[in-house]
């Protein structure tokens, strides 16, 4: 398998079977991405919740490619209204699909559509597949459940946010890669905007002093997993 950090929390799974999922695909108006819309293909569109920054570029890509969207009941119905095939999930719950499996967990952060109107539960992304857990913790701040989390399920790739002012900083994020105990940490969510800058580096310190791994994902990287 693979995986490819577009930057802010957008990335793209290539599964073993050749699925490719793509997760909160926000491209052409970020400005560190250095792949836009156009250059990418989705077999799957998962999106976290309905922040323009989240959503992104997903409908234009969907008009090309024609994937499924997966995310909470009310997010998946929005999709559905513009036109397009979705799979509605909620917090705790799950679905196999033919590239594996998908839960949805607790997220503390908002979600609205651009147009303003309530779009369901933020949530936090674990894809099973290929005898691997990957964890997109979406946006979010720190919560004792996700040692709950790293308990009930042993994650391999744990990609959370660092970029503070929306989200979890550098400290609480370290903590929650503490309560989770991933295989690997890589950081998300930071640098796009002045208000989420900082340094993944110091994340990545941080972690390893744990005893733990950490990658940092350039932007446009992708490694095999």
């Amino acid at each position: 398998m693979k995986l490819k950090y577009f930057s802010h929390s957008a990335f793209q799974l290539t599964t073993d079977n050749g699925k490719v999922i793509l997760i909160d695909p926000f491209l052409d108006d970020n400005p560190t991405s250095p792949i836009k819309s156009n250059d990418v293909h989705a077999d799957y569109i998962i999106l976290s919740h309905a922040h323009g920054d989240h959503v992104g570029d997903a409908f234009k890509i969907a008009k090309r490619c024609n994937p499924l969207f997966i995310c909470v009941y009310e997010l998946a119905n929005y999709c559905i209204s513009k036109g397009f095939n979705a799979h509605p999930l909620h917090i705790g719950g799950g679905n196999n699909f033919d590239f594996g499996r998908v839960k949805f967990t607790i997220a503390h952060h908002g979600s609205q559509t651009p147009e303003g109107n309530y779009a369901g539960s933020p949530a936090g992304i674990i894809i099973s597949t290929g005898g691997k857990n990957i964890y997109h913790t979406g946006d979010t701040g720190l919560f004792y459940d996700m040692k709950l989390i790293g308990e009930m399920n042993s994650i391999d790739y744990m990609l959370l946010p660092i970029g503070d002012n929306f989200t979890m900083g550098i400290d609480d994020a370290v903590k929650a890669v503490e309560f989770v105990n991933p295989k690997i940490a890589i950081p998300m969510h930071y640098n796009t905007f002045p208000p989420i800058a900082t340094d993944p580096n110091v994340f990545k310190t941080k972690v390893e002093a744990l005893g733990k791994k950490c990658i940092v994902l350039k932007f446009g990287e992708e490694i095999q997993i």
